[in-house]
């Protein structure tokens, strides 16, 4: 979800000006003089931790972006999503970003309420525990974190945008919000025995205790399963898809989530390093094509869920 969809070069594969330029792609972002368009209607906001930040303060963030949706950098799912949301709403659209990377489900961002597990003869902890596991009736090895700290921070952060829309809105005066739905795109962390074996029961406890939080009972939810390797995934983050995948609400597992929750999967948006800017295999070879195809992916599950909502 942080994003790191290449720009340029235009020379290069797999980046965004050469998939305009030598493919035909996304002429969208592009006005009739090749300069980058720029979407009046929909504002992209990211905010994130800043580096070296107590963890314990969750006040304290960096404005990441705070912008018209345009291309301006490396980016994410949400520079397709928002064009799709934009045409989905003739209502102002606010794409608000709250993440950082490096962060598991299991640990990082796991939701309060959330209970400790047994796995593998280890305790695992539970919402505001601290370690991430210990043997019981042995000394804690206590770090300067706590299970789901990333949560309260990206929450907090986020509900901090939200009461301060005209400094993140221009125009905004005072007229009122609503939060329409939920994106979420995540897992390369919790590629591990314990975290995978219990990503889809976190997952599923996710998806309420959000709509809750931001008091959007009925909010669409749409998510993004892992992709790593695309069809080869395997082991762990299989685990960890499969989950993804699970929840979604056409599959009957969970009828709560029936119409307003949805699954994409991402595996066929993989591309190799080999037609790639970059090598770095788990931000997706930093393909503009993946996280382009990611988005639109996203944006059509949400206007679907959208319209049902209204249906």
């Amino acid at each position: 979800m942080l994003g790191f969809g290449r720009v340029a070069p235009a020379d290069k594969q797999g980046t965004l000006e050469y998939m305009i330029k030598e493919k035909g792609s996304y002429q969208h972002l592009v006005d009739d003089e090749g300069q980058w368009t720029e979407r009046k209607d929909v504002r992209y906001v990211h905010v994130m931790d800043r580096r070296g930040v107590d963890y314990r303060d969750m006040e304290n963030f960096a404005d990441m972006k705070n912008q018209w949706l345009r291309v301006k950098g490396n980016f994410g799912p949400e520079l397709q999503f928002g064009h799709i949301m934009g045409h989905a709403f003739d209502e102002p659209v606010l794409i608000l970003k709250a993440c950082i990377g490096n962060r598991s489900l299991g640990w990082d961002l796991l939701p309060p309420g959330s209970k400790r597990f047994q796995f593998d003869g280890k305790t695992y902890a539970g919402y505001k525990d601290n370690p991430l596991s210990w043997v019981e009736g042995e000394p804690k090895k206590e770090v300067k974190w706590y299970a789901g700290r990333q949560y309260d921070a990206d929450t907090s952060h986020a509900k901090a945008v939200l009461k301060n829309l005209t400094k993140y809105y221009p125009g905004y005066k005072g007229q009122g919000y609503e939060v329409a739905g939920f994106v979420w795109w995540q897992g390369h962390k919790d590629q591990n025995a314990a975290h995978a074996s219990r990503y889809e029961q976190n997952l599923a406890y996710l998806i309420k205790v959000l709509r809750k939080e931001f008091d959007a009972p009925k909010a669409p939810f749409v998510l993004s399963t892992i992709a790593f390797e695309g069809d080869n995934l395997s082991g762990h983050g299989l685990t960890v898809a499969k989950a993804q995948l699970a929840v979604s609400g056409e599959t009957g597992k969970y009828p709560e989530f029936k119409g307003n929750v949805k699954t994409i999967d991402a595996r066929p948006f993989w591309r190799e390093k080999e037609v790639s800017p970059s090598g770095a295999g788990y931000h997706y070879n930093h393909n503009a094509e993946t996280y382009m195809e990611v988005g639109n992916a996203l944006g059509r599950a949400m206007a679907e869920l959208l319209s049902n909502k209204k249906e």
